[in-house]
């Protein structure tokens, strides 16, 4: 068989750009922003990590997907015989990707619509409504290509523009790299460290990918195509991440407090001129509308996948779990709620949820009855079953119960 070029593999990026798209959403840039004001460039490991530790997580799910032609939610609940254990697994699904998930939305819409009226003056409350309709409007085409083409475009939107400012405001190199090489955790810095991986490692981009592989592949030898869609799209997202890291920290003194990605819009505009308020703006406003219809959409695949429905982009039923979403958002986000308290909420019960997947999807990728050759191999378990002790230590951390049980 033709081994594929490297820009013929590009030609085939797709779900990745989805999941890429879906991380770098308002609390991604929020943390970031806050994480570069506060204390510069020396966290940047902890945003190279949770980069690596997603890039493991989705390449199992893609191999998941392509090879048992099922979806996540499905596959885990199907690991149980008891019919208690059944349940159970499909109600912890539910209603952790739902609530977290509506959760993740407000913050999204809320965050899409301040980037706007930082540039227009017009209410968040007005954009929250419009941008909530936008989303909307996209996913009822039920036309996957299309809307995967929009996350492309979108994504090299936020690349664009966050990645342009990052270069403009002259980052210190050596300083970048030993933040991303040097490991350290500065006094106070505990929970934008846990913030950082949190919300990176997101758990329903899992069963967002296991969905959107399959509508883009068919057959085991795409799985290459699948793995490099995976790579690729994280190499992107750690940019775009890293680059609002340093913007943050050339543009705010060392020690800055940072709860909203907009004062950093407005923070630039003297540093480097109008345009950069806008630019960023615009960056804002492209994260908020593409986490938006990621989350709703995998909360649709999730849910339809662990209640054995109907997959299908214009099916009835899913199509009234993305919308349910989507609505609770923009009531949420037209209330007012300061976005880092929503996204703080959500990171907790991101917090709550991971651990458990994470155990439950090492479980599936071992099924040799279900994969077959495909199981993951010895030093992928290795990487994966780290990534779990590190999701539980950040779940006991979120909650306080280190800090209960050391002190």
């Amino acid at each position: 068989m033709r081994q594929k070029g490297f820009f013929e593999r590009l030609r085939t990026l797709g779900p990745g750009t989805l999941v890429a798209a879906s991380i770098i959403g308002p609390g991604t840039v929020t943390t970031a922003s806050a994480t570069g004001a506060e204390f510069g460039y020396v966290l940047i490991w902890a945003l190279a990590f949770s980069i690596i530790a997603t890039m493991f997580l989705q390449e199992m799910v893609t191999r998941l997907g392509i090879v048992s032609r099922k979806e996540l939610g499905t596959v885990m609940q199907g690991q149980f015989s008891h019919p208690v254990l059944k349940v159970v697994t499909v109600i912890l699904i539910i209603t952790a990707i739902l609530i977290g998930n509506a959760a993740y939305e407000t913050g999204n819409i809320t965050g899409g619509a301040i980037g706007l009226a930082t540039i227009t003056g017009v209410p968040v409350s007005a954009w929250s409504l419009l941008i909530g309709i936008a989303a909307g409007l996209l996913l009822w085409t039920g036309n996957y290509k299309f809307i995967e083409k929009v996350f492309i475009v979108l994504i090299l939107t936020m690349s664009f523009c966050f990645v342009i400012t990052a270069i403009v405001v002259r980052p210190d190199i050596g300083s970048m790299f030993a933040g991303i090489f040097i490991p350290s955790v500065p006094d106070g810095a505990g929970l934008l460290v846990i913030s950082l991986i949190g919300t990176t490692i997101v758990p329903y981009t899992l069963f967002l990918q296991t969905s959107t592989v399959q509508e883009r592949w068919k057959g085991k030898d795409a799985i290459k195509d699948g793995r490099f869609d995976v790579i690729a799209s994280m190499v992107i997202c750690g940019v775009i991440s890293i680059a609002i890291v340093l913007t943050a920290a050339a543009a705010f003194p060392i020690g800055t407090a940072l709860d909203n990605p907009a004062q950093m819009a407005v923070q630039l505009e003297p540093l480097l001129g109008s345009w950069a308020k806008y630019i960023f703006s615009i960056g804002i406003f492209a994260a908020g509308i593409t986490s938006s219809m990621t989350a709703a959409l995998a909360a649709a695949y999730a849910t339809s996948g662990a209640l054995g429905w109907e997959r299908h982009l214009k099916s009835t039923r899913f199509r009234l779990v993305w919308l349910s979403i989507i609505l609770v958002g923009v009531i949420f986000a037209s209330l007012g709620y300061e976005p880092i308290q929503v996204i703080l909420f959500a990171q907790y019960a991101n917090g709550l949820i991971l651990p458990v997947i994470v155990l439950l999807l090492m479980v599936v990728m071992n099924n040799k009855k279900l994969l077959g050759e495909y199981v993951n191999r010895t030093w992928i378990n290795v990487a994966g079953w780290l990534i779990f002790v590190i999701t539980v230590i950040l779940a006991l951390q979120s909650f306080g119960i280190l800090d209960w049980l050391f002190n």
